[in-house]
């Protein structure tokens, strides 16, 4: 088989030409019916609706876990309401009982110390609590002694003396005077008798100048008394005080020997023997302590920060066993030492019975009263230097700045920031993370 017999075979003029259909897919199309625009489907309604709803959830869970932290459930909080109406400012302190009067005896000099009492022991004032011997201190006193007695003595001869020489210009000057006064009675003689011309000129002129002689001598002799009167009673004083100031010294020797007795000088009790019994102890040494038990004050201290109003005079209430009593502050220290400020009260009146020294109190500072003013409870928390509190307002705690005045134990005043009938909080402010605005949880 060749490829013309391949050759389909071609039509006569007579036959016609019939057309042969070509295969294609257009059995398999069928006519679709006319679509709606894709925005105006109820399916593409839908599933945008589902993905808002889905990004509001989503957005609303990311700023609720972003606000978690700042939800604090209000159980956990302690409020306070601010109100209105009269404020007493007053400051607690710690105290306890001291003796008012509590005496430290010291040795005035070094020896033995020979104990006659004991701690604990009660006393009467002038009692003989311990006697220390020291022989320097006797030793010095009796050669300071032997200097005055001879000082004494030499001071009583030295006396005689300067009377003596006092006697002695005096009769110069005495004597003196009598020869002027022979003298004058000669030239009253010499002048009656130049009168009549019994004697020469030359006597009568020689007994002027004898007479002249006779008061210069009586002059001269007069001033030098003077003048050894007046050296006499310089020397005596010079010598005198001299004599004194030893005398002074010896004075101040038998009052240390004295003070070796150790007396006490209020009627008490013995708080503490500062030394051991018959031991050698220097001069100024410690000795003994007396306290005086009729004499009872409570010293206190207050926090530095609330010690600025505090001054004597200053009332006070004590709180001792249960019991209040009335006092007022004494003094108050000027210095503060590890925060806290130290001062003293006594009792207004008669102390409670049967106090003991070092017993616990509580103190009660009374500063003053404020009429008429915004206040609250401080809690733990506030303190006149708090500048920011916050304040429930709904379900949220808003952090407020107000400017806080007079503080007392419970209370505290408010200038500035608040109202009346608002909730504050007053509880640790670090449960609310220093935030403006805190969300409250029941």
């Amino acid at each position: 088989m060749s490829i013309l017999d391949l050759k389909p075979e071609q039509p006569t003029d007579d036959e016609p030409i019939v057309a042969t259909p070509v295969r294609s897919t257009a059995a398999q199309d069928v006519a679709a019916a006319a679509r709606r625009p894709w925005h105006r489907r109820p399916g593409v309604w839908a599933a945008g609706a589902s993905v808002i709803l889905l990004m509001v959830a989503a957005a609303w869970l990311s700023y609720d876990w972003a606000e978690s932290g700042n939800v604090v459930e209000l159980s956990r909080l302690e409020t306070t309401t601010v109100q209105r109406g009269d404020f007493v400012q007053d400051v607690a302190a710690r105290g306890s009982v001291i003796a008012a009067v509590s005496p430290t005896l010291f040795a005035t000099a070094a020896g033995t110390v020979h104990f006659l009492v004991h701690a604990g022991d009660h006393v009467s004032k002038g009692q003989l609590l311990a006697v220390v011997a020291s022989p320097l201190l006797r030793n010095e006193y009796e050669r300071q002694l032997a200097t005055l007695k001879s000082m004494n003595a030499a001071l009583a001869e030295e006396r005689v003396k300067l009377r003596e020489e006092l006697l002695t210009s005096q009769q110069e000057a005495d004597l003196d005077a009598v020869r002027m006064n022979a003298q004058l009675r000669e030239l009253q003689r010499a002048q009656a008798a130049w009168k009549v011309h019994v004697i020469s000129e030359q006597s009568y002129e020689g007994a002027y100048d004898t007479l002249s002689i006779a008061r210069l001598k009586f002059e001269h002799a007069r001033e030098n008394a003077h003048l050894a009167q007046q050296q006499i009673l310089l020397d005596l004083r010079t010598r005198t005080l001299a004599r004194d100031a030893q005398a002074l010294k010896v004075a101040e020797l038998a009052s240390r020997i004295d003070a070796l007795h150790v007396r006490s000088p209020v009627t008490g009790l013995v708080a503490d023997t500062a030394q051991r019994n018959t031991t050698y102890v220097p001069e100024n040494a410690p000795l003994v302590t007396v306290v005086d038990l009729s004499g009872l004050a409570i010293q206190f201290q207050v926090a530095e920060s609330l010690a600025g109003g505090i001054a004597a005079g200053v009332p006070a209430q004590i709180t001792l066993g249960g019991q209040a009593v009335k006092g007022v502050v004494t003094d108050i220290a000027p210095s503060v030492q590890d925060g806290w400020v130290t001062g003293r009260l006594r009792f207004d009146g008669v102390p409670p019975p049967g106090l003991r020294q070092n017993e616990q109190a509580s103190v009660r500072i009374i500063l003053g009263a404020h009429h008429d003013v915004l206040y609250m409870d401080r809690g733990a928390y506030i303190s006149p230097q708090t500048r920011f509190v916050y304040v429930v307002r709904g379900t949220q705690a808003v952090r407020v700045p107000v400017t806080l005045g007079a503080a007392s134990i419970s209370e505290i005043e408010i200038l500035q920031g608040l109202q009346v009938g608002e909730s504050v909080v007053i509880s640790d402010p670090r449960k609310l993370h220093d935030a403006p605005t805190v969300k409250l949880s029941k």
